[in-house]
């Protein structure tokens, strides 16, 4: 009787050398199929006995955050696909993955241009071993890969001339592995707590888990989805005392785009706690509803320096304190009409914004709007 096969998956992590940039992200089906077979002769001398295991490529070469979604979509589908193939009379056999007639032979196994620019490529396989030998085999793998997982000669030299590219490095790592690098990575750049909500979402969605920014905003990963409280109430609430206070929301607000941009790249949807999620490339914090006495309100621009607009308010004009209804952020870099617009149509006002060229705090560290002067 057949064992049930076990998908233990990896990458082939290909640094590029400085300046160069693949031809193309997609091999061809008998492209992938030669890759196929060289790298399975790779595995053959670096994990002894995987003969008996399924190998499956995937001829496409990702980024990081594309393979790094939760339900790892791309190993998902290479699995679906390599297990259509029928056995024959063993597990094994190489099966590879590229373009017939210009297409793929799956959506999900179709790399994304927006991320094709970093210098290490990815490209995605896995073994599928009986159930007896998969545990030892994916620990073998931990061991092994990131040891001397180095890709051989034949291997590198058919990737280069294929995709016309230079490589400085090949290498094989197990996905445990490629997400370490991940971690190290988002580390080095100050995003440790942003990981530490991403990698919830993506190894274990079932558990809640929280983490604080870098300058103390609160980010919860539950139910699928990153939760954090409104950018402004939160500010104003933190009850520390700051010199600049305005530098120091701008601030916020820079970190809170960095992490809406990753989010977006790992298909983590990012909301304001108590609302949907949002997948438009802004959010906006609801504060009040307006007040028929007063004006119709208006649109005011935050502007902190080298980010532009920052924040937007949605005001009433009144003497002495104006009403504030509402603050969008544009996170993505084309967020901010379609969010000045979702204001107007919201907030029934003109999409006409009065620019304040700086962050606009009351003496509470609240985000506020200039208030019509007394007479």
């Amino acid at each position: 009787m057949n064992q049930p096969l076990i998908a233990c998956p990896a990458v082939l992590a290909l640094e590029l050398a400085e300046g160069e940039r693949p031809s193309r992200l997609e091999l061809t089906r008998d492209e992938a199929q030669t890759l196929g077979a060289l790298i399975a002769d790779d595995l053959r001398a670096l994990l002894p006995g995987v003969e008996a295991s399924r190998f499956a490529l995937a001829g496409a070469l990702f980024d990081g955050v594309e393979l790094l979604r939760p339900g790892f979509p791309v190993y998902a589908t290479l699995e679906e696909l390599a297990r259509r193939v029928p056995r024959v009379t063993t597990a094994g056999g190489v099966v590879s993955f590229g373009t017939h007639e210009g297409h793929m032979p799956a959506q999900p196994l179709v790399p994304d241009a927006m991320y094709a620019d970093g210098p290490m490529r990815l490209m995605p396989w896995m073994l599928l071993a009986p159930a007896d030998l998969a545990e030892s085999l994916t620990e073998r793998m931990e061991i092994e890969l990131v040891g001397r997982g180095e890709a051989g000669a034949a291997t590198a030299d058919f990737i280069m001339r294929t995709l016309g590219v230079r490589l400085e490095h090949a290498r094989y790592l197990s996905r445990d592995d490629l997400l370490a690098l991940t971690c190290v990575q988002y580390e080095h750049v100050n995003l440790a707590p942003l990981w530490t909500v991403l990698e919830a979402a993506l190894l274990t969605p079932y558990r809640e888990e929280t983490a604080l920014g870098s300058r103390g905003l609160p980010l919860r990963y539950a139910e699928g989805r990153i939760g954090i409280p409104g950018p402004a109430t939160w500010f104003a609430a933190s009850g520390a005392r700051r010199e600049r206070p305005d530098h120091e929301f701008a601030g916020t607000l820079f970190e809170l785009r960095q992490y809406a941009a990753l989010l977006a790249a790992h298909h983590v949807p990012l909301h304001l706690e108590g609302a949907p999620a949002q997948t438009a490339g802004y959010l906006i914090e609801a504060l009040a509803e307006a007040d028929a006495s007063l004006p119709r309100p208006q649109l005011f621009a935050h502007e902190a320096a080298g980010l532009g607009i920052v924040a937007i308010t949605v005001a009433q004009p009144a003497p002495g304190r104006p009403n504030v209804l509402a603050h969008g952020y544009p996170l993505a870099p084309d967020a901010l009409g379609p969010m000045l617009d979702a204001l107007a149509t919201r907030y029934d006002c003109d999409t006409d914004v009065h620019a304040l060229g700086r962050v606009l705090l009351d003496d509470n560290a609240t985000l506020t709007a200039p208030a019509p002067a007394l007479h």
